[in-house]
């Protein structure tokens, strides 16, 4: 069972990553894209993933995952049960998120010094 605990510190780590409170919600960006974001309970974590996998993962899994709000389909979000995840596999949807959003050579260099994987 995952808890916002289990990838706070992950989140301040990557680089170019910075956590942002916006009305009580806590979100982690890259410049101004936010990449994960949890809801005001702290039970939710939405997270950049790709539009094309979308449906496979929520069909595979519907007690973990769902879709974002009618106003959120156009961005590549979905959203997870933290309760229904384990610390390690949602710590690799926080770095999966973020390389979608930093350069390449940024996602390597990660790749380079983390060879097992998010910490």
């Amino acid at each position: 069972m995952a808890a916002i605990e289990d990838v706070r510190a992950l989140g301040s780590e990557l680089e170019r990553s910075y956590p942002v409170y916006v009305r009580g919600r806590l979100k982690f960006r890259v410049k101004q894209i936010v990449y994960v974001a949890f809801s005001l309970d702290e039970t939710v974590m939405g997270f950049a993933f790709p539009k094309e996998e979308r449906a496979a993962l929520i069909a595979g899994e519907p007690e973990k995952f769902g879709l974002p709000s009618e106003s959120d389909m156009r961005f590549n979000w979905v959203h997870a049960e933290l309760a229904a995840l384990d610390p390690t596999e949602a710590r690799e949807f926080v770095v999966d998120a973020w390389r979608m959003v930093v350069p390449q050579k940024v996602s390597r260099a990660y790749d380079h010094s983390h060879p097992d994987g998010p910490g």
